[in-house]
């Protein structure tokens, strides 16, 4: 599986960034532990990686809007005439 692949499939396993981010966490503790096999360490560090960028992805989606929402004010203010 492409790493374009894994990131598709792991948009469609979670929800809501909160989801995504308390499985990051389920997979460090398991990573600490220490318990877990080279596999399913190199598996872990996988899902991990596609987790952090679809978190990163959701991060800068929400950034976007933001901006918009400021600049969307900020152009009613002007049309207003009111700084």
């Amino acid at each position: 599986m492409s790493a374009s692949e894994r990131e598709q499939s792991t948009r469609a396993e979670y929800d809501s960034y909160e989801e995504a981010v308390e499985r990051l966490e389920q997979i460090i503790e398991r990573l600490d532990s220490g318990q877990a096999g080279l596999r399913e360490t190199l598996e872990l560090c996988r899902e991990g990686r596609d987790l952090v960028n679809y978190c990163s992805a959701e991060l800068d989606a929400v950034g976007e809007d933001l901006k918009e929402l400021n600049l969307d004010e900020l152009a009613e203010r002007l049309a207003a005439g009111t700084p």
